[in-house]
């Protein structure tokens, strides 16, 4: 029987629920994705994924940033700021499973198209 993990305050009952709860959902990976190449700005991240609304983009963004997977740099004192993301040396601990996960979605779509035929 495996132990329960407690951190920051919440309890999960394995690692990996606790790795979902960290990029799981529908936008969180595919940001993380996203950023994966480099530092992009609001705008750039928004045009990448035309499906999610502005409020979704910016509530996982911030959830990306509590959690210490990206962070968020100001330039500018007054509005329009110019505001970058990227992703932080944790952040960037999970590139090799969004690429394997692409990978497998690519599989997945090619055993799709096979079928098919």
């Amino acid at each position: 029987m495996s132990k329960s993990i407690e951190i920051n305050g919440k309890v999960y009952p394995s690692t990996i629920s606790l790795a979902m709860d960290l990029v799981g959902g529908k936008w969180k990976a595919v940001i993380l994705y996203h950023l994966k190449d480099g530092e992009k700005r609001y705008t750039e991240l928004k045009n990448e994924m035309s499906f999610i609304t502005d409020m979704s983009l910016s509530l996982y963004l911030k959830q990306l940033r509590d959690d210490n997977l990206i962070s968020r740099k100001s330039y500018g004192r007054k509005p329009p700021l110019k505001v970058i993301y990227s992703l932080t040396d944790l952040g960037k601990t999970i590139i090799p499973v969004l690429e394997a996960v692409d990978h497998w979605g690519s599989f997945i779509l090619e055993q799709q198209n096979e079928n098919t035929r």
